[in-house]
């Protein structure tokens, strides 16, 4: 896996070529020096404390066919209401306008697990899919019995583009709800999800710790000012390992947002205090953190085909944490523009996170191992 997707972002970041446009163009300036990285990423999925791997979801049908649903995981912005949304209509049939999400809540789901280990599509993605699954198992039974007569068996029946298909007959999901309530079908379900094959024994670090592994690698170009310690990103590629992705856009932005994160945390986010023990970089004029003028011009993220081996939300894979270590490829291309001061001999002794400070410090290192003995 790692392998094949290596060896794409190679060739679709055509890197062997800006490698040789680097060397040359380092060979021909002296202050300013390119640098380039190609660092990959593997990310376990679960919570290493197994019994946190369990997730619950309801899902109601109302009369009109509306659907609402309710899962144990937190919405922050990460798109996380939305796949659930996805899942549960593509679970019925339905479009995704009838699909109404309500804010989590411990009266309707307890004992739900953080949002956290970037497990929250996967644990309360299978929860809501399982509620909405006996919904349509449910809804199939009667279906057969109301409209096919007992002639098609229910596993037949097919839910789809708003619309219940009884054999030969087509009939819309609002009519099928409708005839369900009258016939006193229970029109609500709850779903639940226990992550399979986990174990892990902490006194002995032995087990499985991990459900399955997400992949990335990213290439990153930077140029750095060997006076001043100032760097840029020029251009930046990644490519991401999200299984057969739930929606694209949303894990495209996922990685985007997540590499810009991991920048200012290996290139500005330093933290310090004074003799005291007081910490001094407290606030956003002190602590610095990345702002839009910092994303690399030249900004390419797309998503690996491949679809997860382990029966996960229809094969997808978790998006969250795993690209905020792509961009150990902008750090490794500041030490490797650095290490140009030196023709690459000399290991720059360069600290994350790589401000100006640091790299200047590295800098003044390379010269001074790189520079002539005095007569």
């Amino acid at each position: 896996m790692i392998h094949e997707l290596i060896d794409e972002l190679e060739a679709t970041s055509e890197y062997r070529a800006r490698r040789a446009a680097i060397n040359e163009f380092n060979a021909n300036n002296e202050v300013l020096k390119k640098g380039m990285a190609l660092t990959p990423v593997k990310f376990g999925i679960a919570f290493n404390v197994t019994h946190f791997n369990q997730a619950g979801a309801r899902v109601h049908i109302y009369t009109d066919g509306s659907v609402l649903v309710n899962h144990g995981g937190t919405e922050m912005g990460q798109g996380l209401n939305t796949k659930m949304a996805q899942v549960v209509a593509h679970e019925l049939g339905v479009g995704f306008g009838r699909v109404r999400v309500t804010a989590t809540d411990t009266s309707k789901v307890a004992n739900m697990s953080a949002t956290a280990a970037s497990t929250g599509s996967d644990l309360s993605g299978k929860a809501a899919q399982d509620a909405a699954r006996q919904l349509r198992e449910r809804l199939a039974l009667f279906a057969t019995e109301k409209f096919g007569g007992g002639a098609v068996s229910a596993t037949e029946v097919r839910f789809a583009h708003d619309r219940v298909l009884v054999g030969e007959l087509v009939v819309p999901f609002e009519e099928v709800i409708a005839k369900a309530y009258l016939a006193r079908v229970q029109l609500w379900s709850d779903g639940f999800y226990a992550t399979p094959k986990l174990y892990w024994d902490q006194s002995k670090l032995q087990g499985r710790p991990f459900y399955y592994y997400s992949y990335g690698a990213a290439v990153s170009e930077v140029v750095i000012d060997t006076l001043m310690g100032e760097m840029r990103v020029l251009r930046a590629d990644a490519l991401h390992d999200v299984g057969a992705s739930l929606n694209p856009a949303l894990d495209v932005g996922q990685v985007e947002g997540a590499f810009i994160q991991g920048m200012g945390w290996l290139t500005t986010e330093e933290l310090r205090w004074n003799t005291g023990g007081k910490l001094m970089t407290h606030a956003p004029s002190t602590y610095k953190i990345l702002t839009v003028n910092d994303t690399p011009p030249d900004f390419r993220v797309r998503l690996f085909k491949n679809r997860n081996a382990e029966d996960s939300i229809h094969r997808s894979k978790a998006t969250g944490e795993p690209p905020l270590l792509l961009p150990f490829s902008v750090f490794f291309a500041v030490h490797d523009a650095v290490s140009a001061l030196g023709d690459h001999k000399v290991n720059p002794p360069l600290n994350a996170p790589a401000t100006s400070e640091e790299i200047l410090k590295a800098v003044g290192a390379v010269r001074a191992a790189t520079a002539a003995p005095r007569q």
